[in-house]
């Protein structure tokens, strides 16, 4: 295989290398001041990278932000692929869903939690078409099928992720005054009824 030109493959590690140094910049200032407080400005002063380089890399500042998304998700996606069970691989399917649903509301309530203070600054339309978006209703839809539910599990998944998605427990937290514990406990019982559990 023939091997690229010194100055392409030179060019392709500057910018794999720039890629890095923005998306830590960016991370950086986010935890610092949170999301809705970064410029674009500010990132590529921080990454020591041209405002042009930043603008052509990631087209503005939404494309900037779900690209760090991407990376943050990624954990995410490793622990309920990958990971220990229930959220993991290795137990039933209802157990999976309902470990899936609470460790989405858990990272909602996390004020640490980089994901959801992204997903907030976000367009909702662009974040549903993110890899890790379209990840979270195949897992669901996966996980109904499993489980011996009959119906249309695409838009079950739809349906079921709809209670935790971000902007329906921002508004229950802070305006119904929602608890955790309730939220995660409704969650369970969504599911029991859902994957026909339920034997209270």
């Amino acid at each position: 295989m023939t091997e690229p030109p010194g100055d392409l493959t030179r060019e392709r590690a500057d910018a794999a290398r720039n890629r890095v140094l923005l998306l830590e910049a960016a991370a950086w200032l986010v935890a610092e001041r949170d999301a809705d407080h970064v410029t674009m400005h500010e990132v590529a002063q921080v990454a020591g990278v041209g405002k042009g380089t930043l603008f052509r890399r990631f087209g503005d500042r939404n494309g900037l932000l779900l690209a760090l998304l991407e990376d943050v998700e990624a954990e995410f996606h490793e622990a309920y692929t990958f990971g220990p069970p229930p959220l993991g691989p290795g137990a039933p399917a209802k157990d999976r869903l309902t470990a899936f649903g609470c460790a989405l509301i858990e990272r909602v309530a996390d004020e640490t939690d980089l994901g959801p203070a992204l997903g907030r600054q976000i367009p909702v339309e662009r974040r549903q078409t993110t890899h890790y978006g379209r990840a979270f209703r195949h897992h669901v839809a996966s996980l109904l099928r499993d489980a011996g539910v009959v119906g249309d599990h695409a838009l079950l998944a739809h349906a079921l992720l709809a209670f935790v998605d971000l902007e329906t427990l921002d508004y229950l937290r802070n305006e119904e005054q929602v608890t955790t514990a309730r939220l995660r406990s409704t969650w369970a019982d969504l599911v029991r009824r859902v994957t026909g559990t339920d034997d209270r």
